[in-house]
């Protein structure tokens, strides 16, 4: 048996004997809370994903993302925590929406998920997480520097670009554009 199928075989194997243990489920929360994917400022996000709980800061979640971001296109977001969570989700009011993501996290799950979200400015990013049972809710936040917006970039910004038809226009120099 070569290595190939040797893996194969070994991880088939485990995860026939992991899997069938394990809670896994997912929520979709774009049919569940439909209205939450539509507002535009993060109390109203919240508000609208979790209700009316109150909010508590807590060194049990955490996350990690640059303070400036060069490219708001592709940023680095760490989330960690030691509560025993339900769900998580993350806000910005960088966007035309504010909600981000959310994560439904299995019973006994390990949370450190790494991920990269879109920005098209600077903004202040919001993790709030529902703990299991209780209902809860934790909420950490920092502020984010984007220097060049994801959502667009140079060629949204650029007054010889025509964005919408993706037409090439020279500038006075020779050079194309796009």
């Amino acid at each position: 048996m070569d290595r190939r199928k040797f893996m194969g075989v070994g991880l088939a194997a485990f995860a026939a004997i992991v899997v069938p243990g394990t809670d896994l489920k997912a929520m979709n929360f774009r049919d569940t809370k439909p209205k939450a994917w539509e507002v535009e400022k993060t109390v109203d996000g919240i508000k609208a994903l979790y209700g009316n709980g109150g909010l508590k800061k807590s060194d049990k979640l955490t996350f990690k993302a640059p303070k400036l971001a060069e490219n708001g296109g592709s940023i680095p977001i760490t989330v960690k925590s030691s509560l025993d969570l339900e769900s998580i989700a993350l806000f910005q009011d960088a966007n035309p929406r504010c909600l981000s993501c959310v994560f439904s996290v299995p019973k006994g799950a390990i949370i450190e998920y790494d991920f990269r979200i879109k920005m098209r400015q600077t903004a202040v990013v919001t993790i709030v997480g529902k703990e299991r049972g209780t209902g809860a809710l934790y909420t950490a936040s920092k502020e984010i520097d984007v220097s060049i917006g994801g959502c667009g970039g140079w060629f949204n910004q650029h007054p010889n670009y025509n964005y919408r038809n993706k037409i090439k226009i020279k500038n006075t120099k020779g050079k194309t554009h796009g």
